[in-house]
């Protein structure tokens, strides 16, 4: 069985969105998770360990989180690994490492990016329309 479930906190980049063939997106972003450090009966401390993951997201969970995901926001992440390599530009083999969403759950409240919050209020100088 490949699956894997994350908490953790969205990186400094928001969802880099990307659509193809006819209004189907592709997201991607990295997710940080801390296993918190503690102290050792003899008083070693072992420090906080942080692992970054790219998320990599598909159609409808890619334009959700294209909408609401914004850095920093905490998020429940359910999906499978997945491994692939490419040869970069100079002829060198590349290995990437990433989970392939299936499930997302915000743990913070679900707000539109501030653009677009902007975006649907009407302005002062236009009347709504109603």
């Amino acid at each position: 069985m490949n699956k894997v479930m994350l908490i953790g906190n969205v990186g400094k980049d928001e969802p880099k969105v990307k659509y193809y063939d006819r209004d189907q997106a592709y997201a991607t972003f990295s997710l940080a998770t801390t296993e918190r450090g503690y102290t050792l009966a003899n008083g070693t401390k072992v420090p906080d360990r942080t692992e970054w993951h790219t998320i990599v997201m598909w159609d409808r969970l890619a334009k959700y989180a294209e909408r609401y995901i914004h850095s920093g926001d905490k998020l429940y992440i359910e999906g499978r690994i997945r491994y692939r390599t490419y040869d970069d530009q100079q002829g060198r083999r590349r290995y990437v490492t990433e989970i392939q969403a299936d499930t997302l759950e915000m743990l913070v409240s679900k707000t539109p990016r501030q653009e677009e919050r902007q975006a649907d209020k009407p302005s002062n100088q236009e009347e709504a329309p109603f």
